[in-house]
Protein backbone atom coordinates (compact mmCIF):
# COMPACT_ATOMS: atom_id res chain seq x y z
CA UNK A 1 0.00 0.00 0.00
CA UNK A 2 1.03 3.52 -0.93
CA UNK A 3 -0.13 6.84 0.39
CA UNK A 4 1.26 9.89 -0.30
CA UNK A 5 4.68 8.04 -2.33
CA UNK A 6 4.99 6.47 1.15
CA UNK A 7 4.86 2.22 1.66
CA UNK A 8 2.77 1.21 4.25
CA UNK A 9 3.73 -2.17 5.46
CA UNK A 10 1.30 -4.97 5.79
CA UNK A 11 2.12 -5.79 9.20
CA UNK A 12 0.64 -5.20 12.79
CA UNK A 13 1.46 -3.97 15.72
CA UNK A 14 1.05 -6.46 18.92
CA UNK A 15 0.01 -5.03 22.21
CA UNK A 16 -0.79 -6.21 24.96
CA UNK A 17 -3.14 -6.21 28.27
CA UNK A 18 -2.48 -3.90 30.98
CA UNK A 19 -4.21 -2.15 33.76
CA UNK A 20 -4.61 1.40 34.08
CA UNK A 21 -5.97 4.02 36.29
CA UNK A 22 -6.40 7.92 35.80
CA UNK A 23 -5.67 10.83 38.31
CA UNK A 24 -6.57 14.45 38.36
CA UNK A 25 -3.73 16.77 39.48
CA UNK A 26 -5.05 20.18 40.64
CA UNK A 27 -3.03 23.42 41.89
CA UNK A 28 -3.51 26.87 42.45
CA UNK A 29 -2.75 27.66 38.78
CA UNK A 30 -1.79 25.75 36.14
CA UNK A 31 2.31 25.29 36.67
CA UNK A 32 2.03 23.70 39.48
CA UNK A 33 -0.31 21.10 38.21
CA UNK A 34 1.91 20.25 35.55
CA UNK A 35 5.06 20.77 37.98
CA UNK A 36 3.62 17.73 39.84
CA UNK A 37 2.46 16.10 36.62
CA UNK A 38 5.88 15.99 35.06
CA UNK A 39 7.08 15.15 38.29
CA UNK A 40 4.93 11.98 38.87
CA UNK A 41 5.44 10.88 34.98
CA UNK A 42 9.13 10.98 35.22
CA UNK A 43 11.61 7.47 34.68
CA UNK A 44 7.87 5.84 33.56
CA UNK A 45 8.14 4.80 29.78
CA UNK A 46 8.41 1.15 29.87
CA UNK A 47 7.65 -1.31 32.31
CA UNK A 48 10.81 -3.32 31.42
CA UNK A 49 12.61 -1.22 33.93
CA UNK A 50 10.48 1.40 35.02
CA UNK A 51 7.92 -0.51 36.84
CA UNK A 52 5.07 1.84 34.89
CA UNK A 53 4.12 3.73 31.75
CA UNK A 54 3.03 6.89 32.60
CA UNK A 55 2.09 10.25 31.10
CA UNK A 56 0.36 13.56 30.72
CA UNK A 57 -3.32 13.19 28.72
CA UNK A 58 -4.34 16.60 28.77
CA UNK A 59 -4.87 20.05 30.75
CA UNK A 60 -8.10 20.28 31.99
CA UNK A 61 -9.75 23.91 32.74
CA UNK A 62 -10.76 24.73 36.51
CA UNK A 63 -14.26 24.48 35.44
CA UNK A 64 -14.28 20.82 34.97
CA UNK A 65 -12.31 19.81 37.63
CA UNK A 66 -13.53 18.57 41.36
CA UNK A 67 -12.25 21.58 43.17
CA UNK A 68 -13.03 24.33 40.07
CA UNK A 69 -8.89 24.77 40.16
CA UNK A 70 -6.89 24.27 36.67
CA UNK A 71 -5.19 21.05 36.48
CA UNK A 72 -3.80 18.04 34.48
CA UNK A 73 -5.01 14.88 33.73
CA UNK A 74 -2.55 11.79 34.03
CA UNK A 75 -2.69 8.02 32.79
CA UNK A 76 -1.25 5.71 34.53
CA UNK A 77 -0.06 2.12 32.84
CA UNK A 78 0.90 -1.07 34.75
CA UNK A 79 1.46 -5.11 34.23
CA UNK A 80 -0.71 -5.44 37.07
CA UNK A 81 -3.13 -3.88 39.89
CA UNK A 82 -0.89 -4.88 42.43
CA UNK A 83 1.99 -3.46 40.71
CA UNK A 84 0.31 0.00 39.32
CA UNK A 85 -1.00 0.56 42.88
CA UNK A 86 2.69 0.94 44.28
CA UNK A 87 3.54 2.97 41.73
CA UNK A 88 0.69 5.11 41.81
CA UNK A 89 1.45 5.74 45.65
CA UNK A 90 4.94 6.36 45.53
CA UNK A 91 4.71 9.21 42.40
CA UNK A 92 1.35 10.99 44.15
CA UNK A 93 3.43 10.79 47.77
CA UNK A 94 6.68 11.63 46.57
CA UNK A 95 5.71 13.96 43.14
CA UNK A 96 2.37 15.34 44.04
CA UNK A 97 2.15 15.86 48.06
CA UNK A 98 5.58 17.22 47.75
CA UNK A 99 4.31 20.23 45.26
CA UNK A 100 2.92 23.24 46.67
CA UNK A 101 -0.79 23.94 46.41
CA UNK A 102 -1.51 20.39 44.90
CA UNK A 103 -4.69 18.08 45.05
CA UNK A 104 -5.09 14.54 43.46
CA UNK A 105 -8.97 13.46 42.54
CA UNK A 106 -9.65 9.56 40.73
CA UNK A 107 -10.28 10.72 37.20
CA UNK A 108 -12.29 7.78 36.60
CA UNK A 109 -16.13 7.31 37.56
CA UNK A 110 -16.87 4.45 39.84
CA UNK A 111 -18.06 1.49 38.20
CA UNK A 112 -16.02 2.17 35.10
CA UNK A 113 -16.10 -0.13 32.16
CA UNK A 114 -13.11 -2.44 33.00
CA UNK A 115 -12.77 -1.47 36.02
CA UNK A 116 -12.27 -4.03 39.03
CA UNK A 117 -9.90 -3.24 42.28
CA UNK A 118 -9.16 0.21 43.36
CA UNK A 119 -6.07 1.60 43.90
CA UNK A 120 -5.59 3.53 47.16
CA UNK A 121 -5.12 8.07 46.70
CA UNK A 122 -4.98 9.27 49.77
CA UNK A 123 -6.31 5.96 51.70
CA UNK A 124 -2.40 5.66 52.86
CA UNK A 125 -1.07 9.35 52.48
CA UNK A 126 -3.31 10.39 54.88
CA UNK A 127 -0.90 8.86 57.88
CA UNK A 128 1.70 11.37 56.80
CA UNK A 129 -0.84 13.91 58.84
CA UNK A 130 0.57 12.01 61.47
CA UNK A 131 -2.99 11.78 63.59
CA UNK A 132 -4.05 15.46 62.35
CA UNK A 133 -5.71 13.91 59.25
CA UNK A 134 -9.31 14.21 58.58
CA UNK A 135 -11.92 12.63 56.23
CA UNK A 136 -14.75 13.98 54.22
CA UNK A 137 -17.76 11.83 52.75
CA UNK A 138 -19.25 13.75 49.91
CA UNK A 139 -21.79 12.32 47.84
CA UNK A 140 -20.52 8.88 48.77
CA UNK A 141 -16.94 9.74 47.98
CA UNK A 142 -14.48 9.77 50.65
CA UNK A 143 -11.49 12.62 50.80
CA UNK A 144 -8.69 13.09 53.16
CA UNK A 145 -7.30 16.32 54.36
CA UNK A 146 -3.80 16.16 55.30
CA UNK A 147 -2.05 19.54 57.03
CA UNK A 148 0.97 20.48 55.05
CA UNK A 149 3.03 23.67 55.13
CA UNK A 150 1.32 25.90 52.81
CA UNK A 151 -1.95 24.55 53.97
CA UNK A 152 -3.71 20.91 53.09
CA UNK A 153 -3.25 18.07 51.04
CA UNK A 154 -6.94 16.83 49.54
CA UNK A 155 -6.59 13.52 48.10
CA UNK A 156 -9.66 11.28 46.97
CA UNK A 157 -9.10 7.59 48.56
CA UNK A 158 -8.25 5.89 46.00
CA UNK A 159 -9.19 5.84 42.28
CA UNK A 160 -10.70 2.72 39.99
CA UNK A 161 -8.22 0.72 37.75
CA UNK A 162 -9.06 -1.12 34.78
CA UNK A 163 -8.21 -3.23 32.53
CA UNK A 164 -6.13 -1.14 29.12
CA UNK A 165 -4.34 -2.12 26.57
CA UNK A 166 0.10 -1.27 25.76
CA UNK A 167 2.28 -1.48 23.42
CA UNK A 168 0.90 -0.36 20.33
CA UNK A 169 3.06 1.08 17.89
CA UNK A 170 4.34 2.88 14.87
CA UNK A 171 7.82 2.50 13.14
CA UNK A 172 8.55 5.45 11.00
CA UNK A 173 11.41 5.02 8.29
CA UNK A 174 12.67 8.39 6.92
CA UNK A 175 15.50 9.45 4.46
CA UNK A 176 17.62 11.45 7.59
CA UNK A 177 17.45 12.87 11.03
CA UNK A 178 15.88 15.82 10.18
CA UNK A 179 13.09 14.21 8.52
CA UNK A 180 12.53 11.34 11.12
CA UNK A 181 12.03 13.89 13.97
CA UNK A 182 9.45 16.31 11.72
CA UNK A 183 7.61 13.56 10.61
CA UNK A 184 7.37 11.68 14.02
CA UNK A 185 6.72 14.97 16.22
CA UNK A 186 3.39 15.68 13.83
CA UNK A 187 2.59 12.46 14.50
CA UNK A 188 2.98 12.69 18.02
CA UNK A 189 0.71 15.99 18.12
CA UNK A 190 -1.75 14.16 16.28
CA UNK A 191 -2.08 11.21 18.81
CA UNK A 192 -2.16 14.03 21.74
CA UNK A 193 -5.68 15.47 20.42
CA UNK A 194 -6.94 11.92 21.68
CA UNK A 195 -8.59 10.92 24.44
CA UNK A 196 -7.80 8.26 26.63
CA UNK A 197 -3.92 7.58 25.43
CA UNK A 198 -0.71 8.30 26.01
CA UNK A 199 2.81 8.36 24.75
CA UNK A 200 5.21 7.20 27.48
CA UNK A 201 8.60 7.98 26.11
CA UNK A 202 10.12 11.22 25.90
CA UNK A 203 8.48 13.60 23.60
CA UNK A 204 6.61 10.41 22.65
CA UNK A 205 9.72 8.82 20.71
CA UNK A 206 11.71 5.78 20.85
CA UNK A 207 15.09 5.48 19.11
CA UNK A 208 15.98 2.33 20.98
CA UNK A 209 13.29 0.14 20.01
CA UNK A 210 13.57 -3.47 21.15
CA UNK A 211 12.83 -7.11 20.49
CA UNK A 212 11.92 -9.84 22.03
CA UNK A 213 15.57 -11.64 23.78
CA UNK A 214 19.22 -11.65 23.47
CA UNK A 215 22.53 -13.65 22.87
CA UNK A 216 23.13 -12.77 26.41
CA UNK A 217 21.11 -14.68 28.55
CA UNK A 218 20.54 -11.81 31.09
CA UNK A 219 18.62 -9.68 29.12
CA UNK A 220 14.92 -10.10 28.31
CA UNK A 221 15.21 -7.27 25.64
CA UNK A 222 17.85 -6.09 22.79
CA UNK A 223 18.25 -3.77 20.52
CA UNK A 224 16.02 -4.08 17.08
CA UNK A 225 18.61 -5.01 14.81
CA UNK A 226 16.81 -5.23 12.01
CA UNK A 227 15.88 -1.68 12.03
CA UNK A 228 19.43 -0.42 12.93
CA UNK A 229 20.82 1.85 10.00
CA UNK A 230 24.25 1.14 11.41
CA UNK A 231 23.75 -2.83 10.65
CA UNK A 232 22.67 -2.51 7.17
CA UNK A 233 25.21 -5.13 5.34
CA UNK A 234 25.96 -6.87 8.80
CA UNK A 235 22.44 -8.37 10.00
CA UNK A 236 20.85 -10.79 7.10
CA UNK A 237 17.40 -9.96 7.82
CA UNK A 238 17.92 -6.00 7.74
CA UNK A 239 14.94 -4.33 6.78
CA UNK A 240 16.34 -0.81 6.10
CA UNK A 241 18.57 0.54 3.12
CA UNK A 242 19.90 3.42 4.81
CA UNK A 243 18.40 6.34 7.16
CA UNK A 244 16.68 6.99 10.24
CA UNK A 245 14.06 5.20 12.05
CA UNK A 246 12.13 6.26 15.00
CA UNK A 247 9.21 4.77 17.27
CA UNK A 248 6.19 5.59 19.03
CA UNK A 249 4.65 3.76 21.44
CA UNK A 250 1.12 4.19 22.87
CA UNK A 251 -0.66 2.93 25.90
CA UNK A 252 -4.79 3.54 25.87
CA UNK A 253 -7.47 2.65 27.86
CA UNK A 254 -9.15 0.31 25.21
CA UNK A 255 -8.12 -1.70 21.75
CA UNK A 256 -10.73 1.15 20.67
CA UNK A 257 -8.22 4.47 21.75
CA UNK A 258 -4.87 2.88 20.84
CA UNK A 259 -6.26 2.17 17.47
CA UNK A 260 -7.58 5.51 16.80
CA UNK A 261 -4.11 6.80 17.88
CA UNK A 262 -2.27 4.91 15.46
CA UNK A 263 -4.89 5.72 12.74
CA UNK A 264 -4.11 9.22 13.37
CA UNK A 265 -0.42 9.48 13.44
CA UNK A 266 -0.20 7.56 10.74
CA UNK A 267 -2.41 9.87 8.47
CA UNK A 268 0.05 12.95 10.23
CA UNK A 269 2.72 11.22 8.96
CA UNK A 270 1.59 10.02 5.36
CA UNK A 271 0.42 14.09 4.91
CA UNK A 272 4.26 14.82 5.03
CA UNK A 273 4.73 12.10 2.64
CA UNK A 274 7.99 11.43 0.90
CA UNK A 275 8.25 14.86 0.03
CA UNK A 276 9.26 15.66 3.11
CA UNK A 277 11.58 12.31 3.67
CA UNK A 278 9.12 9.55 5.22
CA UNK A 279 9.83 6.75 3.35
CA UNK A 280 7.83 3.59 5.06
CA UNK A 281 5.52 3.10 8.30
CA UNK A 282 6.19 0.04 9.60
CA UNK A 283 4.89 -1.53 12.89
CA UNK A 284 7.17 -4.12 15.71
CA UNK A 285 5.16 -7.30 16.10
CA UNK A 286 7.03 -10.63 17.67
CA UNK A 287 4.51 -13.37 15.58
CA UNK A 288 1.86 -12.39 17.64
CA UNK A 289 3.03 -14.18 20.46
CA UNK A 290 3.92 -11.76 23.08
CA UNK A 291 -0.03 -9.83 23.01
CA UNK A 292 -3.60 -10.70 21.88
CA UNK A 293 -4.26 -7.32 20.76
CA UNK A 294 -3.19 -7.52 16.71
CA UNK A 295 -3.39 -3.61 14.40
CA UNK A 296 -3.18 -4.12 11.43
CA UNK A 297 -1.84 -0.79 9.78
CA UNK A 298 -3.84 -1.34 6.42
CA UNK A 299 -7.02 -2.36 8.03
CA UNK A 300 -6.62 0.91 10.43
CA UNK A 301 -6.24 3.44 6.94
CA UNK A 302 -9.18 0.98 5.68
CA UNK A 303 -11.15 1.34 7.80
CA UNK A 304 -10.57 5.43 8.08
CA UNK A 305 -11.09 5.47 3.87
CA UNK A 306 -14.49 3.73 4.58
CA UNK A 307 -15.64 6.28 7.19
Amino acid sequence: MKRNGVLIDDTFAEAFPMKATRIIITAHNLVWARHAAVSATGFATSVIACGCEAGIEREIDAAQTPDGRPGVSVLIFSMSGKELAKQLERRVGQCVLTCPTTAVFAGLAPGAAGSGDAAALGKNLRFFGDGWQISKLIDGVRYWRVPVMDGEFVAQEDTPVVKAVGGGNLLLLARDTDAALAVSEAAVAAMKRLPNVVMPFPGGLVRSGSKVGSRYANLSASTNDAFCPSLVGLVAHSALASGCVLEIVIDGLTEADVGAAMRVGMEAAVAIGRAGGLLRISAGNYGGKLGPFHFHLHRLLAAEEAR
